[in-house]
């Protein structure tokens, strides 16, 4: 069964690197691909993707959502696994990975843990937002899976939603089997929570799940705007 990762970027050379080595290390055992979906980085993204022999597609989306479906185009695998380009993953998180979509399984997802340190309301909130993806069947954009017919069927990652994006799509891949989330947890960078407040992390989910206020565009600071990487 072979997978495909998708990674997407955006001035990622700090991290890119490590993130797909990780890959490389927990897949070896799978026939799998990488495939780094570099949306207008100015950086050494690219070049540190295909020196390590990842797929680099270049797109230019400004869009975390539109930049990850630009991936999945090419992909070849069985299994779609969705990895952001600060995540670590493990041998135990490609396993279960793999032995979901076996048992039956169309979707699903690993919750992180977060690197370093991060702020006392992020360590508060974080173990009630675990729950609260788990009862509701959701994943985060961290790490998340699903078969291509699936992915297909839902209509990948909607372009109106500039945040929030992997719950959507988690809630339209409901309607087309069992959306399993993982026991093993994949391990991402903290740094969201190091560049912005807890607050204004909160109040961007919050603002995305109103409806008519889904597409606002300045969401995209979160993604594309200056970042802390320490």
């Amino acid at each position: 069964m072979k997978l495909s990762f998708i990674i997407p970027a955006w001035n990622e050379e700090v991290l890119i690197g490590t993130t797909i080595k990780s890959i490389q290390t927990s897949a070896k055992e799978f026939d799998f691909e990488i495939i780094v979906a570099d949306d207008a980085s100015d950086d050494r993204t690219a070049e540190i993707a295909t020196d390590l022999g990842a797929r680099v597609v270049i797109c230019n989306n400004r869009q975390i959502g539109p930049t990850r479906n630009d991936g999945a185009a090419v992909a070849t695998g069985e299994i779609l696994v969705f990895v952001d380009a600060d995540t670590i993953v493990s041998e135990e998180v490609v396993e279960e990975t793999v032995e979901s979509i076996k048992s039956g399984a169309v979707a699903g997802g690993s919750f992180p843990k977060f690197d370093g340190e991060i702020p006392f309301l992020a360590k508060i909130l974080t173990p009630m937002l675990r729950l609260f993806f788990y009862v509701l069947r959701f994943a985060a954009g961290a790490y998340m899976f699903c078969t291509p017919r699936s992915f297909a069927s839902a209509g990948g990652f909607d372009s109106k939603f500039f945040a929030a994006e992997e719950l959507h799509l988690a809630k339209q891949l409901h309607k087309y089997g069992k959306f399993k989330t993982i026991k093993s947890r994949v391990i991402t960078s903290g740094r969201k929570f190091r560049t912005h407040s807890s607050f204004e992390i909160l109040a961007t989910l919050f603002l995305v799940s109103i409806p008519g206020l889904r597409n606002i565009k300045k969401r995209k600071n979160l993604w594309y705007g200056p970042r802390k990487q320490g």
